[in-house]
């Protein structure tokens, strides 16, 4: 089962996350306490799949809990490269050639073949019996023996019991991998939060044209058409624009440290690099905040121009274009949580006072 796949990863809904992070945990539980039989188990784990729209696991353990469909020819090829992965094929050695055989018994099935050989080991005890000769000459024998009965029906129980226990394994990795993957999206997922709400905050405050902005990025990552995924990004820009008209608007050019700096309409990154050095009291910040700001400015400049020729080869992705929309917000955070308020900047200096 391929389950590499981050949830994330898979444009899966905030509320499907909950509940299969949910489902997860249950999952994992009902399986360490034996709480549900093992076919509700593959149910369970078949809903789960869903959720996170895993679609080919979802196949598998559907296949698990109900069995594996077959044709008088055979098993279809297609179902049969499930049923290897669910680790359902072995080979055996038939007239010097090694063949690939797939068991297609749902769990259900092999749980009743499995209570029905056991009850039939039971069954094959050998029955009480007393014979006696009065001629010492004479070899005595008892009655019927089962133990080949018996040791059939032990290697009948053997076998159902390896088959089931492989598929409680595979349904628990499963599971248990899910739940660890969730949990850590879910941690991933609270702190983006955090840090989208502090700045939609000062969003709404400080630049309130960028609110509808953001409205139309997620619109777009939303979207399967790469054109819009580029349009989100290029809103990315926009708004990284529209912050530095408001805290650094444009002018002309600065000497700084001894170079000159271009702060002109669309050198929006050097003025807001030059916005946090003027209102950062620590150089590392200033070094980290200006890092990324080169990064992300540089890509979205480059993405903006390809557009200009009309190409979105540049976003070949919504992940690609999703890694930019939080890069922003990461950027936007930072810089207005450096930004003086509206009391600090209306408020009179020392020496006016």
């Amino acid at each position: 089962m391929d389950s590499s796949v981050p949830p994330e990863s898979r444009n899966i809904g905030s509320a499907n996350l909950r509940d299969a992070l949910i489902l997860a945990d249950e999952l994992v539980t009902d399986i360490e306490l034996s709480r549900i039989p093992l076919s509700h188990a593959a149910l369970k784990a078949s809903r789960l799949a869903r959720l996170l729209n895993d679609d080919e696991s979802r196949k598998i353990f559907q296949y698990e809990a109900g069995g594996y469909p077959t044709t008088p020819q055979g098993v279809p090829q297609e179902i049969f490269e499930l049923g290897r992965k669910a680790g359902r094929v072995s080979q055996q050695k038939e007239k010097d050639k090694i063949l690939e055989k797939m068991k297609t018994l749902s769990i259900e099935a092999m749980e009743a073949q499995l209570e029905a050989a056991k009850l039939r080991l039971a069954a094959a005890v050998d029955a009480p019996s007393h014979v006696s000769s009065a001629n010492p000459q004479q070899f005595v024998y008892g009655g019927m023996s089962n133990n080949r009965e018996r040791e059939k029906e032990k290697a009948a129980i053997s076998t159902m019991a390896i088959a089931l226990s492989g598929c409680r394994s595979r349904i628990y990795s499963y599971a248990l991998e899910k739940l660890v993957e969730l949990k850590y999206s879910s941690i991933a997922s609270n702190a983006f939060d955090r840090i989208r709400a502090e700045a939609d905050d000062q969003l709404a405050i400080r630049v309130p044209e960028t609110v509808t902005k953001f409205s139309s990025i997620y619109e777009n990552l939303a979207s399967e058409n790469a054109e819009n995924w580029a349009n989100a990004v290029h809103s990315c820009r926009r708004i990284l624009q529209s912050i530095a008209d408001v805290l650094f608007p444009s002018s002309g050019e600065q000497l700084r440290n001894g170079k000159t700096i271009k702060l002109g309409p669309d050198n929006y990154v050097n003025r807001l690099m030059c916005f946090v050095e003027d209102n950062s009291n620590s150089d590392r910040f200033t070094e980290i905040v200006g890092s990324h700001l080169k990064y992300i400015g540089e890509r979205l400049d480059s993405i903006f121009k390809a557009s200009q020729k009309g190409s979105h080869a540049e976003i070949s992705s919504r992940q690609e274009a999703d890694r930019y929309v939080v890069y922003t917000y990461l950027i936007v955070r930072d810089i207005l949580s450096i930004a003086p308020s509206a009391d600090e900047k209306s408020a009179p200096s020392a020496e006016g006072a």
